[in-house]
């Protein structure tokens, strides 16, 4: 194995790696809120919406609390 590390002590640490990437990428997905709707008429070119609709819903409700 590379750099002298047993195999079962490979395999755990690849899981871990992999279950870090997924958990990240999941802590990411919840962050931002993509939106994810498909339309029924798609988007002329340069017509497509990009907002971070996650963080946008975050600033709205932080105002309404002050």
């Amino acid at each position: 194995m590379p750099a002298g590390v047993s195999w079962p002590r490979y395999l755990r640490m690849l899981g871990a790696s992999i279950l870090a990437m997924f958990a990240g990428a999941e802590v990411v997905h919840q962050y931002y809120r993509p939106d994810l709707t498909i339309p029924d008429i798609p988007p002329k070119p340069g017509e497509l919406r990009t907002e971070l609709l996650g963080l946008k819903a975050r600033q709205e409700h932080a105002s309404e609390k002050q």
